[in-house]
Formats: structure tokens, sequence, C-alpha cells
């Protein structure tokens, strides 16, 4: 896996395969080649639609655990970050301070009461140690720009398994449609 530092390197990981991907299009949009030292690269041989990095992602990785909050594509329950540090919500539906959540959730060792699926943790070290405590923020905290860039790398994932389907043209079919009402 991309390791570029310590604190929230998965922002690293997703940004980097969503930039590849898109330069994939690109090359294959505009008919060029990719010189590699070794090799003459066209398109998805830059980014491969079964990209190494979102299957580590996923759980394919030395610790088979998946770095997405309440995602385990064929693992066991427990093998998914349970104590994200800014995950963590309270069932009671009243205001809650930094300080009530810091009191009451920072230090304990539970499991978050609320699962944020699908958001993303910081991820193992460079070791892929990964320690699953909320004390441990730069491993567990999950940020949308870590995210983020992996709702892009799904998207495209998906729409490769299913190319007939194109919402742009639907949408815009769909204005076309309204403007000439």
């Amino acid at each position: 896996m991309l390791f570029i530092r310590e604190w929230n390197n998965m922002q690293y990981v997703t940004s980097a395969a969503f930039l590849l991907m898109i330069y994939s299009d690109t090359l294959r949009g505009t008919n060029r080649e990719l010189h590699c030292p070794e090799e003459l690269s066209r398109t998805m041989r830059c980014w491969h639609p079964r990209s190494r990095r979102v299957d580590y992602i996923l759980g394919s990785n030395p610790r088979n655990m998946s770095y997405l909050v309440g995602v385990r594509i064929g693992l066991p329950q427990d093998d998914a970050p349970q104590r994200c540090l800014n995950c963590v919500l309270q069932e009671y539906k009243g205001f809650i301070g930094c300080t009530q959540g810091y009191d009451d959730w920072y230090s304990s060792e539970d499991a978050n009461p609320n699962v944020v699926v699908g958001a993303l943790v910081g991820g193992p070290d460079v070791q892929d140690a990964f320690v699953d405590d909320r004390g441990n923020y730069m491993q567990t905290e999950a940020c949308t720009y870590n995210t983020a860039p992996l709702v892009g790398v799904f998207a495209k994932l998906w729409h490769l398994q299913n190319p007939s389907f194109d919402v742009l043209n639907k949408e815009k079919s769909a204005l076309l449609a309204l403007y000439k009402k």
C-alpha cells in the first residue's frame, strides 16, 4: 500500500487511486500512452479496475481487516474499526457538547454506539499495524477527505460493471425535455 505519513494515511491512498483512475480515462480518451521505464502502458494498465488499493481498504491486507466503518465484505463482524475517533454519537437526541462527548466516550473501550457506515479511518501504520482505539487518532480518525475520493473510485468500479447505465445521458435527456416544455 502507498504510505506517505503516519497521520491519516488513507487520504493519500484514496486520492492516488482516484487520480490514477482519472488519468487512465484521460489516456484512453486521448488515445495516448504512458511510457514507463520497463513497458509501454495504455489506459487501465496504470489503474486496473480491481485496484489493489481498493482491495486493501476492503480487507485484502495482512490484517484481513476492512478500514471502512461498518463495511465487512466476507469478513468476520469484528474485523472493521469499532472505535473511530469522530464517529461517536449518543442515542440521546438533545444537545451534546464537546466536553460531554469527550468525557463519556473518548477513553471508553466500548464500540461506538452508532455506526457511521462507509466512513474510512486513517488506516494502518507503515508496518500494517492498526490499533482500534479512539486515543490512536492518527489511525482511527474518519474524515470526509479520506472517503470522498473513494466514492469516486467505487462509482467508476460500478460503472465498469454496468456500462449500459449512463446517468449523464438520462439526466441530459430529462433536462432537454423540461427545456422543450
